[in-house]
Formats: structure tokens, sequence, C-alpha cells
């Protein structure tokens, strides 16, 4: 049977543009890397088909505009203690976005573990 726990956990967004690099990688790919290696709950990165943001310029994937650069949103969720400990691995990544922090109720569902079998394994 699957267990349901709640907590209050921090949520840090970070606002980039996908043709942002760092040392000729995705921007997103290292951040998330790093918060990996730091041991950090998850992260997903989600590509956004339209926004703007400091520069005001709009970026979008429709065909008439130039220059797509659109929008990222990196979203990684733990405990405050560890998220706040995570934010100066930001700061020698030389990028212009937004970072926010906000406090949301986490739930967490966990099934309980099951053997692995390929499926040329299963037996009924």
């Amino acid at each position: 049977m699957t267990t349901k726990s709640s907590e209050r956990v921090l949520r840090l967004s970070i606002f980039v543009g996908d043709g942002d690099l760092w040392h000729h990688k995705p921007l997103s790919t290292e951040i998330v890397d790093r918060a990996h290696h730091a041991g950090l709950a998850g992260a997903t990165v989600i590509r956004g088909i339209e926004g703007y943001g400091a520069t005001s310029r709009i970026h979008t994937q429709r065909a008439f505009r130039l220059g797509n650069d659109l929008p990222m949103l990196i979203t990684i969720a733990d405990s405050e203690e560890r998220i706040r400990a995570f934010l100066p691995q930001l700061d020698d990544l030389d990028m212009s976005g937004l970072v926010t922090l906000d406090e949301v109720e986490g739930i967490r569902y966990t099934a309980p573990e099951r053997p692995h079998t390929h499926w040329w394994q299963h037996t009924e």
C-alpha cells in the first residue's frame, strides 16, 4: 500500500534562457548536476514556449520571431536547510536570471518496494 507524508519544504525556482551556457554546456544542465551532486531531493527543468525577462524582449518559439532563447525554469524542492546550503553554488555561474524561494507543502507518496523483474520474467 502506498504511504503518504506531508512536510513543509522550500522550493527554489531559477529562471534562465535555454541559450544560457556554462563552459559550453546548457546552464540548466550545470545547475541540475550541482543539485544532484549536493544530494538534493530532485530537480526539474521546464522549457517555456514564450516569455520575457530582464531585457523585456519577448522570446517565443513562433516561426516569425528570430532568436528564440526560450525561457527555462529549473525547480528544486527540499528542506529549507538543504536549499539554503545549496544557494552559494549558484554564485559563480555568471548567469542572468531570477531566483525565487517559496515555502510550500510537500506531499510525498511512497509505494512499497517491489522486486525488479524484466517483462520476460513476469509471471502471473
